[in-house]
């Protein structure tokens, strides 16, 4: 992301702070797009002061980003403690490798329908030899790559030892200026249409292709893409299983930019949230230090399934030399776990628990690949 692009996406979050959602929106808008500006508009936001503190982001976190941006064109760089504009803060370069174990294989694969054309990469553990296996399906967020998210997340690690599949579908360019899912966009919002179609399309030609257990399907993602894996899981309860949102948002929680901004800083503003659809299972992590996706929308992914008679429980422990967090669980009459929320205390918007090899982690943070994975077997067990 060039200086221009960062300086005006630092701006764009200080309007919104500053309950300018409009004018955020549309500074946002020509930044990705190359709108134009017109006259009066660059008049009105070169002369308009914004008195907005600005953000420390904790060092013990170093790939976490902050500000309003990160759902849209996410800063990848590690920010210093300083006093200084945000714009003058400079990047810590990340190293990049694969954790890839020897053995699985990382392919490239296509999918395509009515709705457009998406890549992915598909990671198939050494030990599938034609059994029934689990499929993970992840979601990345915005100006992520499958790689990278592969790296960040550690998921094809734990993919080798279980054994399960993972598919990481590609957001493009085309579709999004800065890769991300458009999960605040009402046409990606509906069943057999746009980005949702393509995603569980890519869903089933693996489960046609391999042999998957239809039973043990998933889909989890990170900021645009944990929305997005909410929208799956409330259009698709008969393809997923279970699902995971680590820093994201509910299904619905806006229906353009305007809303996305105000979804992200308060959460979804309307009391008609509950999905009117077949309950799946869900994981939840979010931080409680996010200044670009409130915690509350955590709250509001469970909150959406309208769920009753569920008894709640929290313990609250620490990551050793890490991140203390709660962990809350709720079971249903069965008593069986059927959601989980872990609020991680100090984190940021990164995934809890990663490789500092990938963007958008926080090492020191309860490891939320393998809880989501944990997770997910036991609500397959439960259903059995």
């Amino acid at each position: 992301m060039n200086d221009r692009i960062k300086s005006g996406m630092a701006k764009a979050t200080r309007l919104t702070r500053a309950g300018k959602l409009k004018e955020a929106t549309d500074l946002i808008q020509r930044l990705l797009g190359g709108v134009q500006q017109s006259p009066q508009a660059a008049s009105e936001t070169s002369n308009e002061a914004i008195d907005v503190p600005s953000q420390v982001v904790d060092e013990t976190s170093p790939n976490s980003p902050s500000g309003v941006a990160g759902l849209f064109t996410p800063n990848r760089a590690s920010r210093p403690k300083t006093n200084k504009p945000k714009q003058d803060r400079h990047p810590r370069q990340k190293s990049k490798r694969s954790e890839v174990e020897a053995g699985g294989q990382f392919i490239d694969g296509s999918y395509s329908n009515q709705a457009g054309t998406r890549s992915y990469k598909l990671y198939i553990p050494s030990d599938y030899n034609g059994q029934a296996l689990p499929l993970l399906v992840m979601l990345h967020g915005c100006s992520q790559t499958p790689d990278d998210f592969a790296t960040g997340s550690r998921m094809n690690l734990i993919a080798e030892k279980q054994p399960f599949f993972v598919v990481y579908p590609t957001q493009n360019n085309a579709a999004n200026p800065s890769k991300c899912w458009n999960w605040f966009k009402p046409s990606d919002q509906q069943r057999g249409q746009g980005e949702p179609s393509i995603i569980a399309g890519i869903t089933k030609q693996i489960a046609s292709t391999y042999s998957i257990n239809a039973g043990r399907v998933y889909v989890a993602g990170l900021s645009a893409g944990g929305a997005m894996a909410a929208t799956m899981g409330a259009l698709y309860p008969d393809l997923y299983a279970a699902i995971g949102v680590h820093s994201g948002l509910a299904y619905g929680a806006a229906r353009d930019l305007p809303s996305a901004f105000a979804a992200m800083q308060k959460g979804k503003q309307t009391d008609n949230n509950r999905l009117q659809t077949q309950f799946v299972p869900t994981i939840v992590f979010h931080g409680d230090r996010d200044t670009t996706v409130h915690q509350c929308n955590a709250e509001q992914v469970l909150a959406q399934w309208g769920e009753k008679n569920l008894r709640a429980s929290k313990n609250q422990q620490q990551v050793t030399n890490g991140r203390a967090y709660t962990r809350t669980i709720y079971r249903d009459t069965g008593d069986r776990i059927v959601m989980e929320q872990w609020l991680v205390h100090g984190a940021g918007h990164a995934w809890s628990g990663g490789s500092p090899h990938g963007s958008f982690t926080d090492p020191t943070g309860p490891d939320a690949s393998q809880e989501m994975i944990r997770f997910f077997f036991e609500a397959s067990e439960c259903e059995r």
